[in-house]
C-alpha cells in the first residue's frame, strides 16, 4: 500500500512572530521555517505503519509552494520517506484549492492512504483533510490518536471533546493526525545524507490540470496579547459585590 503524506512549510512556532508594516501578513524575513508539527506526526506514522506491516510500501511526501518548501521535503525524506513531490504554486493557496491540488496528485499517484496533519500551525484552518475526502469521495477519520489496520480496514481512535471515539473505515481513506498519535523521530546524519540522493519531483499546476480558484481573501492578521488587567479585592464580600455589578451573578 502506497502512502501519500502532505508536508507544509510553516514558521517555527518557537520563534517570535512579527507582522509586516501593513499588518496584512506574517513577516517571514529572517524567520526560520520547519515542517508543520502535525505533518511531522503524519510522516512518522507512515514510517511506523510500514515498519509494523508487510503490506505497507512506498511513502511519498508532498508539499505545495515555492522552491523553499524543498527544505521541509528533504527533512521528511531524511526521516525515511522514499520520494518527494513539490507542486509549484506562485502564492499560498486557500484550503479548498490545496485540496484540489492534492486530489490531482492522488489521481496521479493512486495511494491507498493519505495521511495529513489535522491542521497547520500558521493558519489553523483544519479544513484540507475534510475537503480532500469530500472531493475524492473517500472515507475519512480526523484527529487520529491511534491507527490500526484490521481486515483491510483502518480502525482509528479519534480525539473529540467528549473523549475517544473509535471508527472503522474502508481503504483508500484520508486520515488526519493529532498530537497524541506519536512523537516524530529525530533526523539522523545518515538520514540527511541519504535524503540528498532521493528523488524530488517538481510539478506545475498545468501538468496536474489544476486552475486555482481562490475562495478566501485575507483581510488582515493580528497578534493576540496575553496581558490582562487585574484588580486586588479586599475580601469575599467585595468579590461578590463586584460580580453583582458586572451582572455575572
Amino acid at each position: 500500500m502506497k502512502i501519500l503524506v502532505t508536508v507544509k512549510r510553516v514558521p517555527d512556532p518557537d520563534q517570535k512572530i512579527k507582522l509586516t508594516a501593513d499588518g496584512r501578513q506574517l513577516d517571514l524575513s529572517g524567520l526560520p521555517c520547519v515542517v508543520n508539527p502535525f505533518d511531522a506526526i503524519a510522516v512518522e506514522e507512515a514510517l511506523r505503519i510500514r515498519e509494523r506491516s508487510s503490506e505497507a510500501g512506498e511513502i511519498v511526501v508532498l508539499s505545495i509552494g515555492a522552491a523553499e518548501c524543498e527544505e521541509q521535503l528533504r527533512t521528511a525524506l531524511a526521516m525515511g520517506a522514499d520520494r518527494g513531490i513539490r507542486v509549484d504554486t506562485p502564492a499560498a493557496a486557500d484550503p479548498w484549492n490545496v485540496a484540489a491540488i492534492v486530489q490531482a496528485v492522488v489521481a496521479r499517484e493512486q495511494p491507498g492512504l493519505v495521511l495529513m496533519g489535522k491542521q497547520a500551525v500558521d493558519d489553523d484552518s483544519n479544513q484540507v483533510g475534510q475537503f480532500l475526502a469530500a472531493r475524492l469521495n473517500w472515507p475519512q477519520a480526523t484527529f487520529a490518536s491511534k491507527i490500526e489496520f484490521v481486515d483491510g480496514h483502518a480502525e482509528v481512535n479519534r480525539e473529540t471533546d467528549s473523549g475517544i471515539e473509535r471508527v472503522r473505515i474502508a481503504l483508500p481513506a484520508v486520515i488526519t493526525t493529532d498530537l497524541r498519535l506519536n512523537e516524530p523521530r529525530y533526523v539522523s546524519l545518515p538520514g540527511i545524507v541519504r535524503a540528498r540522493k532521493k528523488p524530488l519531483e517538481v510539478l506545475s499546476l498545468e501538468a496536474l490540470g489544476v486552475a486555482l480558484q481562490p475562495r478566501v481573501k485575507l483581510l488582515g492578521v493580528t497578534i493576540p496579547t496575553s496581558s490582562r488587567a487585574g484588580t486586588r479585592l479586599r475580601d469575599v464580600d467585595d468579590l461578590v459585590q463586584r460580580l453583582k455589578e458586572l451582572k455575572v451573578i
